[in-house]
């Protein structure tokens, strides 16, 4: 699953658009690495989401499509 679409489905971020500004701005690294809006997201990979003064980082557990708002955390889990 692409990366902005996966920030989108896991509530993450709540809009793929913004997902992808987010990206392009360099904001969210993959892995320790600046990841564009299209790298593949797999389980166990690292996010980590700098807003402004905070950073967010996270694992990935699992990748769906689709998932409702309560299954979204089960999604991901903070470090």
């Amino acid at each position: 699953m692409r990366l902005d679409k996966y920030l989108k489905v896991s509530r993450l971020i709540k809009r793929r658009t913004v997902a992808n500004e987010a990206c392009d701005a360099g904001r969210v690294l993959l892995n320790g690495k600046t990841a564009r809006a299209s790298s593949p997201v797999k389980a166990g990979d690292v996010i980590e989401i700098q807003f402004g003064t905070r950073t967010v980082k996270v694992e990935v557990l699992d990748v769906q499509e689709t998932v409702k708002k309560e299954g979204a955390q089960e999604l991901f889990r903070y470090l």
